[in-house]
């Protein structure tokens, strides 16, 4: 099993949030760290791997705050987890049930990542939201 690790640590507070996310896994795990191009990382999976690809909102944060194109770097992760030949699981935020922001760059990402679960929602076999512990599916049917 894959962690695809997508959160950097730039601060104490993110450095600890990661020592706690890699204390979690037993040694069954692999990590990949990939905050922005997960590209290689699907590619070299093999249909023996799962990838656990944690998470799509801190991939967006970072291509948001390189003031990457968008567009491009969301159709280069759908391509490649399109090709990928191992399973995988998209761990992502909905941001969008809260108030509007009143900020222009939260309101621009909030935005975005609406955009983009729609997207990795349709590329999806299973859709499930987690709220309060509670799954709901929202495509496909739980195993």
């Amino acid at each position: 099993m894959i962690y695809v690790a997508t959160g950097q640590a730039f601060d104490p507070e993110m450095e600890q949030r990661v020592k706690i996310h890699k204390d979690r896994r037993n040694r069954n795990w692999t990590t990949a760290e990939a905050p922005m191009d997960l590209g290689p990382v699907l590619a070299s999976a093999t249909a023996e791997n799962v990838l656990l690809i944690d998470c799509a909102t801190m991939w967006l944060s970072n291509h948001m705050m390189a003031e990457s194109d968008l567009q491009a770097a969301q159709s280069s992760l759908t391509d490649s987890l399109a090709r990928c030949a191992a399973p995988w699981i998209i761990v992502s935020n909905e941001v969008g049930h809260g108030i509007v922001p009143d900020n222009r760059l939260a309101r621009a990402f909030r935005e975005a990542q609406g955009r983009l679960n729609c997207v990795l929602a349709a590329h999806s076999d299973l859709a499930v939201m987690i709220t309060a512990g509670l799954p709901q599916v929202l495509k496909g049917e739980l195993p």
